[in-house]
Order: structure tokens, then C-alpha cells, then sequence
């Protein structure tokens, strides 16, 4: 892992260490949010399993009877037949947060008539098909609410993994890299600065422990004119 592009100063050091804890921080509450939202999907999706079956094993049944109707009363009395349906289902939709994620709760409201053509020209197998797909327009609400539900449910668990494997793989490593890489450059720093002082502070001490520089001179030799004795300086500090 490359570690940031920073000096390896202790401003930079106390910036590195916040970035750290806060990306520990965030990992920890995004794999919480992580575990809640995969709970919750696996329960969702097993119910939407089952009302897309009981839906599609509804509908199959429906088609086939409207097949009959159409084969017992001909096409265009079951064209006339459909018409007299003219009334609507009402569909709310309100909406709920699941840790940060839009959830829809549809709920219908009136149902079509149980029997909005008359009896003339009319089958049995249209009255079963009529009910068949009764039964499908009371389910569509629940199956739509709850595919809806999977489907965001899995965008977010998707988005979140995905911010996980950030965190963990990438910017946490990254910054222990960077933090580590600091930190031993001002601990070397710090080395050469004391082995620098105490260089100093032994230079310091030794030269006061010698003293100061003396001088020797001989017994003078001889006299100048003015009857002056002459020294000669032997460099050891004593006068013979």
C-alpha cells in the first residue's frame, strides 16, 4: 500500500492520527449498517420469492381462463364484456427510512366490481377468469412493494460493501502506512538531535576540564645590551 504524500512533520502527525480514527469510526458503523441491511434484505427476498410465485401461479391460472372464455364466446363479445369495467383502484404510496434507505408502503384502496357485465352473452369461464384476476389486483400492491423493497435494499448493500472495502482495504492501511512512516522519521529526527546535544555537551565539558593553554621558557642563555635577561619558550609553561 503507498502511503500519502506528506512531510513528516507533527502538525501533519496530529492530522494523519484524526483522518485514522475517523475512517475507523466510519468502518465500524458502515459494517454495522452493513449486517442490518443484509438481514434484512435475506428476509425480504424470501418473501418476495414467494409472493412472485404465488403472483405468476395466479396470473397463469387467470390467462388460462380468459383463454377458455375467449374460446366459448368468441372475441368480440369478451372485447364488449371488458368494457362495461370502468372503475378504478385508488394506490397510496407512503414512504419509510430502513437505516437510510427509502422504502415504499403501498397500500390500494376499492377493488373492481365483482360483476360489472350482465349475464347475457356471458360464460362461466368469464366469471372465473374475472375472479382469477381479481385475485392478481388485490396481490400486485404487496409484490410490487416488497420487489421495490429488495431491489433498493440490495442498491444500498451494494453502495455500503463497496464503501466497506474503501475503508478497510484502501484509506485504513493508507493512513497506518502514512502514520507509521511519521512517526519514525521524527523518532529519527529526535535521535540525531539528542546525539547532537550531547556531542556538544561532551566537547563543552572536556574543554573545561583541560584548562587554558600555558607556555614554557628556558633559562635565559644570554643578555641583550641593555642587561636584560632573554627567555626562550620551550612550549611546556614553566620558566627554568
Amino acid at each position: 500500500m503507498t502511503k500519502l504524500r506528506v512531510a513528516p512533520t507533527r502538525n501533519n502527525l496530529l492530522r494523519i492520527k484524526d483522518a485514522l480514527k475517523l475512517a475507523r469510526e466510519g468502518y465500524e458503523i458502515l459494517d454495522r449498517k452493513r449486517e442490518v441491511l443484509t438481514a434484512e434484505l435475506i428476509h425480504v427476498a424470501h418473501d418476495a420469492t414467494l409472493l412472485q410465485e404465488q403472483v405468476w401461479a395466479l396470473l397463469d391460472e387467470a390467462y388460462q381462463a380468459l383463454e377458455i372464455s375467449r374460446l366459448s364466446m368468441g372475441r368480440e363479445h369478451l372485447e364488449w364484456a371488458a368494457l362495461s369495467v370502468n372503475e378504478a383502484i385508488e394506490v397510496r404510496v407512503k414512504l419509510h427510512s430502513v437505516m437510510g434507505v427509502v422504502i415504499p408502503n403501498i397500500e390500494s384502496h376499492g377493488k373492481p366490481p365483482e360483476m360489472p357485465y350482465g349475464l347475457g352473452d356471458t360464460s362461466v369461464p368469464l366469471d372465473e377468469a374475472a375472479i382469477r384476476f381479481r385475485r392478481v389486483v388485490a396481490s400486485i400492491p404487496t409484490l410490487t412493494e416488497t420487489m421495490t423493497t429488495v431491489w433498493r435494499l440490495a442498491q444500498e448493500l451494494r453502495k455500503t460493501q463497496r464503501r466497506v472495502n474503501a475503508l478497510q482495504y484502501i484509506f485504513i492501511p493508507q493512513y497506518e502506512e502514512t502514520l507509521a512512516f511519521i512517526e519514525n522519521a521524527l523518532e529519527e529526527r529526535e535521535r540525531e538531535e539528542t546525539f547532537r546535544l550531547k556531542r556538544l555537551k561532551s566537547k563543552t565539558t572536556h574543554a573545561d576540564l583541560k584548562g587554558p593553554k600555558t607556555r614554557e621558557y628556558t633559562q635565559p642563555s644570554q643578555t641583550n645590551s641593555e642587561g636584560t635577561s632573554v627567555y626562550h619558550d620551550t612550549g611546556s609553561g614553566k620558566l627554568t
